[in-house]
């Protein structure tokens, strides 16, 4: 069965259905999260994160960030200051899960064995900062949500980033440790800029009270869930499988119980070596993306054309990018200016159920443009009148999203494209 067999009689699913099953859960498909005409508002862009369980959060700003690029490709008409009120009145919070994510608040208790695994783990560096975590306390506790310039500390440490000699403020990299354990949590953004509070004063008392009382072992499993819900597809290769570290032989033991409880369906899908799952619950769902052969869907609209952002929900699995859209992808930010192919912040185009191609964008702020450095098609793609057209609104209706009054285009593949 190729990479992570796990034992189970297989649901045998054209690669295609696949693909437009796992678009429609990700709210990528024709149509998106919500109907034309309705402008989306904080409770609806709380939805769409409940949807997809969690948005990853990034602080690259060459155009506007990760979190909001991901909202806006499923909601148009998505404004930032949407999620900024949304963690201001509390309705989300800031913590790992396939790594700094914003998530629905009533998640919170699900989270507490990551947070006491953290706890464990990182109790001697804190031991090693206790002043500074007793100045940290105290000062957010008389005061209120403090951000990391309101502590001032001559004191440097070797923090996450720092290669050679210890560089990091002390009381910076004592906050950043107590984010991991949950002891305070990030209750507002100021663009780059986070407000740290006591998680006490930040969560429901309901929601820490179960936080407090559930056990690392139910929380684990209901964080299983969520990952699954997240993912929708999943393989056994995912070393951080169920968002925590799992050794290969854990992952492969875990998914033969789910299929033998009749949790977790095991597919084949055709051209694909690689073992995919779906949750039970979503089978009738993805015989619903089947289509019988020589059935074509009519459509007299274009597709939906969306840029997403390198650390969109439907990225999160590169292979599972490469086994279903033949789509190879790597986010070329970390690395060095003569190893990028394709730039600095290149962001795939989805045009219907198809990977068409890359731009690589950035926002000149000062000169309110928004600027194409590269406009990349796949081999294979044809520019048409029409294809170009849908990738001219797309790319104006990009720029009017981040209050650009202008729109440049560089370097294109194929050279000449015009739009």
């Amino acid at each position: 069965m190729g990479e992570g067999s796990v034992g189970g009689t297989p649901l045998r699913v054209a690669r295609d259905a696949v693909i437009r099953f796992l678009l429609d859960a990700q709210h990528l498909a024709h149509g998106g999260a919500r109907g034309p005409g309705t402008a989306p508002t904080p409770p609806a862009v709380l939805r769409e994160i409940r949807h997809l369980e969690g948005v990853q959060i990034d602080p690259v700003s060459v155009v506007e960030r990760n979190q909001h690029l991901v909202l806006a490709a499923r909601l148009p008409g998505y404004l930032p200051e949407m999620l900024g009120e949304l963690l201001r009145r509390r309705r989300v919070f800031e913590y790992w899960a396939n790594a700094a994510c914003v998530l629905p608040v009533e998640d919170y208790p699900i989270f507490e064995g990551t947070r006491r695994r953290y706890r464990a783990r990182l109790a001697p560096d804190l031991t090693a900062l206790r002043p500074v975590v007793r100045r940290i306390f105290a000062d957010i506790d008389a005061h209120g949500p403090l951000t990391a310039r309101a502590f001032v500390s001559d004191h440097r440490v070797r923090g996450a980033w720092d290669l050679g000699d210890p560089k990091t403020k002390a009381t910076s990299h004592a906050l950043s440790l107590l984010l991991k354990t949950g002891d305070i949590l990030v209750v507002k953004r100021r663009g780059l800029e986070r407000y740290f509070d006591l998680p006490e004063r930040a969560v429901p008392a309901a929601l820490m009270r179960r936080a407090r009382a559930i056990s690392a072992h139910d929380a684990d499993a209901l964080l299983l869930e969520k990952y699954l819900r997240a993912y929708r597809l999943f393989d056994a290769g995912d070393p951080r499988f169920g968002w925590r570290a799992m050794p290969a032989g854990a992952r492969d033991q875990t998914l033969r119980r789910l299929v033998r409880a009749g949790r977790v369906v095991p597919l084949l899908i055709d051209g694909v070596g690689r073992q995919y799952f779906v949750r039970a619950g979503d089978v009738d769902d993805l015989r619903r993306h089947e289509r019988p052969a020589g059935a074509q869907t009519v459509r007299e609209d274009d597709p939906p054309m969306r840029f997403l952002a390198p650390l969109d929900n439907l990225l999160w699995r590169r292979s599972r990018l490469r086994d279903l859209f033949r789509f190879e992808y790597t986010w070329e930010v970390y690395l060095p200016p003569r190893k990028r192919r394709y730039g600095h912040y290149a962001m795939p185009i989805l045009f219907g159920d198809r990977l068409i191609g890359r731009l690589d964008p950035h926002l000149d702020r000062e000169a309110r443009r928004l600027v194409i450095r590269l406009l990349h098609l796949e081999p294979g793609i044809r520019p048409t009148g029409r294809l170009r057209r849908v990738l001219r609104e797309a790319l104006e209706s990009f720029a009017r999203f981040h209050g650009a009054a202008g729109l440049d285009i560089g370097r294109t593949v194929p050279p000449g494209l015009r739009l």
